[in-house]
């Protein structure tokens, strides 16, 4: 059985994998009709749904581990990034299957939506004021952190890492549905 401290330490690792394959990632779509990129322009394209189904549940098992598990209660941000991400798992989930491309645009809108909340969290827990009231209800506080790893790792920017990836896949499969 992890510990929290083991289970966060993994997480933070599993953002900068995250992190890492986002640039990657952008830097091959951009260069993909070049020789080298093309068969992980190929890879990305053909498999991306399935991908995006794997981080979406691997992002929904561990927001209600945390929350249901270990207790630690969700704040009206975290809550909001939820309604972003939860939805994307039943969408790949039945577009996956049936190789459903145009799923693409949805995703990509959910992201972008879910990422720029997660960024003004992790703006808050880095420090940042508040220009806007946190949408709490007295439960929990959107500036307090319960993960941070590495002096930068927030479970906002684990979010904002998750979103980030998934719009960049995103990207793959759309580009491959117009082909």
């Amino acid at each position: 059985m992890a510990t929290l401290e083991t289970l966060n330490y993994l997480i933070a690792l599993g953002t900068i994998g995250m992190q890492v394959a986002t640039v990657a990632l952008l830097v091959i779509f951009f260069f993909r009709k070049s020789a080298w990129a093309l068969r992980i322009t190929k890879i990305v394209s053909d498999s991306g749904l399935w991908f995006s189904l794997l981080l979406v549940i691997a992002g929904t098992a561990l927001s209600l581990v945390y929350s249901e598990y270990f207790g630690i209660l969700p704040c009206g941000l975290c809550w909001l990034q939820r309604v972003f991400l939860y939805p994307q798992l039943v969408l790949f989930a039945l577009s996956a299957p049936k190789k459903d491309h145009y799923i693409a645009d949805y995703s990509i809108v959910l992201s972008v939506l879910g990422g720029v909340v997660a960024l003004y969290q992790h703006y808050l827990q880095m420090g940042g004021t508040s220009t806007l009231p946190c949408p709490a209800s007295g439960v929990a506080d959107c500036a307090k952190r319960f993960l941070f790893e590495f002096d930068y790792i927030t479970f906002p920017l684990v979010a904002f890492s998750s979103f980030a990836l998934l719009f960049v896949i995103m990207l793959f499969v759309r580009q491959r549905r117009s082909s």
